[in-house]
């Protein structure tokens, strides 16, 4: 490498642009804190002409991400396009294959690709980072595969998607239902015009692979994520939550069993009194639990120009200073495949809402069918009280296996008394 440190931008969004800003004005304490000049040399991205609020004119325009990513004008390459496969991945592979460090965002990218891409970083003799693809600002990354190296993990979980997160906090504080908040969220710029990616959990999913890797130094597994969103979580469901003493997230949550490795998101109940009930908006939170350090939690902002530059200016640093670092927590090669845990297996508590009939006999029916699959109620609320009109009814049971949990709800489903499908949250003990 050169003594400056020669960088190529590949994508010119929101991050992209931040990036360059933030070069350019922590140019001086960039150098003192890397040893060395940081310095954007080349840049590409579809559309010359769109207005990112900064100037470029002193950077050489690439219209082809590919021969940027060649150049030798270029030490290192940031690929901030997005997607999992497509130009981002021939971008990542044309820097390796040129003997090239690479910085990327891309969650999707390194939860479907990771350990091949790491495969061929490392077998390169090059380094590959991405410490932005998760929790934005937060160094969440960093801290499991080098601040906590000397702990096995039980269990790492967290909010990481600020989008969900917003939804939900504006829910509880406004008493609005799902449809009305997500509205309010797009006009904020909080969530995308189509939002699935992430109000369906996936985004989080992305987030979940990459961290269980780092944590238990297993390959990346996206297909053995749990994931559901939030789209069926209603106010009603968060006026019950309050009344009992608990908040909605939506969690994602990597866990050490008996049977392997439980990898989940969903929305979760979690006590009001702990540290990750009160991260709210836009936020994202992560808890790493070690056998030596207890409990780690960390918080902040998981996603704009800002927090998201700021983890990719990070990873360029560490390169600059020469930190080569395994890409996962131990070397590629060296990732041990752990056997999933399959989601029938998980064992909790839960809430179940239920519409029913207030007529005679519908919570015997109810609890006769919990009792034969050994199912016990913790607690149940019923408010008000109209004969023969559909009332809401809350159970919360102790400690269950997920099987005979789903076969409970779909028997009770199926009573001519309960009037809509049931509705059931996972209680998370944190």
């Amino acid at each position: 490498m050169s003594e400056t440190l020669r960088i190529g931008v590949a994508g010119l969004g929101t991050v992209g642009a931040g990036v360059v800003g933030l070069i350019e004005q922590q140019a001086d304490l960039l150098a003192r804190r890397c040893g060395r000049a940081i310095r954007v040399t080349e840049v590409s991205a579809r559309d010359r002409s769109r207005d990112r609020g900064i100037d470029l004119s002193a950077y050489t325009w690439r219209d082809d991400a590919v021969e940027l990513a060649g150049s030798d004008r270029v030490d290192v390459v940031l690929e901030l396009i997005g997607g999992e496969g497509g130009p981002a991945k021939a971008v990542v592979e044309a820097a390796i294959a040129a003997g090239k460090s690479v910085v990327t965002a891309n969650k999707a990218l390194i939860a479907h690709h990771g350990l091949e891409l790491a495969l061929a970083a490392e077998a390169a003799g090059v380094i590959l980072n991405y410490e932005a693809a998760v929790a934005g600002g937060i160094p969440i990354v960093k801290a499991l595969r080098e601040g906590l190296a000397g702990n096995r993990f039980s269990r790492v979980y967290g909010i990481l998607n600020g989008t969900c997160n917003y939804i939900l906090t504006a829910m509880r504080d406004s008493g609005r239902e799902f449809a009305d908040v997500l509205d309010e969220a797009q006009e904020l710029g909080y969530a995308e015009a189509d939002p699935a990616f992430d109000i369906d959990g996936v985004d989080a999913a992305h987030k979940l692979a990459i961290l269980t890797s780092v944590a238990y130094g297993c390959p990346v597994n996206l297909d053995a994520v749990h994931i559901e969103g939030i789209r069926h979580v209603s106010a009603t469901d968060i006026e019950f939550a309050t009344e009992l003493g608990y908040r909605i997230k939506l969690l994602a949550i990597a866990r050490l069993t008996e049977s392997g490795v439980e990898q989940r998101v969903h929305p979760c109940m979690v006590a009001e009194e702990t540290p990750i009930a009160h991260v709210g908006g836009v936020f994202n939170a992560v808890v790493a639990e070690g056998d030596f350090v207890d409990r780690v939690v960390f918080e902040g902002r998981g996603a704009g120009a800002g927090p998201t530059a700021s983890a990719v200016v990070a990873d360029i640093v560490d390169i600059g200073r020469d930190i080569r670092l395994p890409t996962f927590s131990v070397p590629a090669a060296g990732l041990e495949p752990l056997p999933p845990s399959p989601m029938a297996r998980h064992m909790g508590p839960y809430y179940v809402r239920l519409t029913v009939r207030d007529q005679p006999g519908v919570i015997a029916d109810i609890s006769a069918i919990l009792r034969d699959l050994h199912i016990s109620i913790e607690s149940m609320l019923q408010h008000g009280r109209d004969p023969g009109e559909a009332v809401p009814v809350v159970l919360i049971t102790h400690e269950n296996e997920e099987a005979a949990m789903v076969r409970a709800l779909e028997l009770i489903g199926e009573l001519d008394s309960v009037l809509e499908s049931p509705k059931m949250i996972r209680i998370e003990l944190l």
